[in-house]
């Protein structure tokens, strides 16, 4: 291989890769296709003339600009991140949802929809009728345990009474 199709490689190669980032966005693309272009100029003006020695010039060349860029892509092109709880029991607790079949404290034969899903329910006390509005308290496996919406709205009632 003669020395002009090597540059041509380097300075086609960097571009195409340039080009890849389009498609493959992360940042190497630019780097790894700067660093090409970046070879085959210093080919084209005669300075690398050997194959081996233009190679590692483009493998150091890539590797310092990634060291060297690396901070500055992280704190100005950073990816987005998040920080989201985990925990559907602690996201389910305190939820208000409809009852689908009739539910009582012995079984777990009652269902709730939450989340769009039919699910098995239990109340703590006594039984619910379908159709009513319950809270979710906690989970016991698959079952959840619920209780009345006014439940927790009677003592407040009662204290206002009692004010009066």
């Amino acid at each position: 291989m003669d020395g002009e199709t090597l540059t041509w490689i380097f300075l086609i190669g960097g571009i195409v890769l340039m080009a890849l980032e389009w498609v493959i966005p992360s940042g190497m693309s630019v780097i790894l296709g700067f660093s090409g272009l970046l070879v085959g100029l210093i080919r084209f003006l005669g300075f690398l003339d050997d194959p081996i020695t233009a190679t590692l010039a483009w493998f150091i060349i890539s590797s310092v600009l990634t060291i060297a860029t690396l901070p500055f892509l992280k704190k100005y092109f950073g990816g987005e991140s998040s920080f989201k709880v985990a925990d559907e029991d602690f996201e389910a607790m305190d939820q208000i949802v409809d009852v689908v079949e009739p539910i009582d404290d012995l079984t777990s034969e009652g269902r709730i929809r939450f989340q769009g899903i039919s699910w098995q329910a239990r109340s703590m006390e006594g039984e619910i009728p379908a159709g009513t509005q319950v809270r979710i308290v906690y989970r016991d496996n698959t079952t959840w345990i619920v209780e009345p919406v006014g439940k927790l709205d009677e003592p407040d009632t009662q204290r206002l009474k009692q004010k009066n």
